[in-house]
């Protein structure tokens, strides 16, 4: 087969893990991930396979799978916030500050604001007040129609002033 049927048929089995997991169809979803991995890695199957670890709280497992994703593509950010996201589930907040500071700069990355908003949270449970302001204030400006991180950056500002 060649690489782009290779590619295509990776994608079909992505797609179809992918429907899996949201439907909460953990199991069937994962062996989907792995096929697609084994027909051609990409950065969104090892990426997705991590997030279905995750729900499954396999979060160590979850970060192996991102940093596998890191590898394919460097430039798709969903990988590195997605690290954040568990190191903050593990209480690791300090750890995660990097990798989502990497996602904010990622080439190739949707919803932009993901990233934004998981810093302001750090440093919200840190008590750095104007740091989170900051960190919602961009997560708004990426994603102004967001009524959550409205109300978030609403309810900031009513504590700072």
């Amino acid at each position: 087969m060649s690489e782009p049927d290779r590619f295509k048929r990776a994608t079909e089995l992505w797609r179809e893990a992918y429907r899996h997991q949201m439907q909460g169809e953990l199991d069937p979803a994962i062996e989907l991930y792995h096929r697609s991995i084994e027909e051609c890695p990409t950065a969104e199957a090892h990426t997705f396979l991590g997030w279905t670890y995750s729900f499954q709280g396999r979060l160590d497992e979850a970060r192996a799978e991102c940093l596998k994703a890191i590898e394919v593509d460097p430039d798709f950010g969903n990988p590195y916030n997605d690290i954040g996201c568990y190191l903050m589930q593990q209480g690791r907040l300090e750890e995660a500050v990097p990798w989502l500071e990497r996602a904010k700069l990622a080439k190739r990355y949707e919803p932009r604001q993901f990233p934004y908003m998981n810093l302001a949270r750090i440093h919200v449970k840190q008590g750095r007040w104007w740091d989170a302001l900051r960190e919602f204030e961009g997560a708004v400006r990426l994603a102004p129609r967001d009524a959550e991180l409205q109300r978030a950056l609403h309810s900031l500002r009513g504590r700072l002033n």
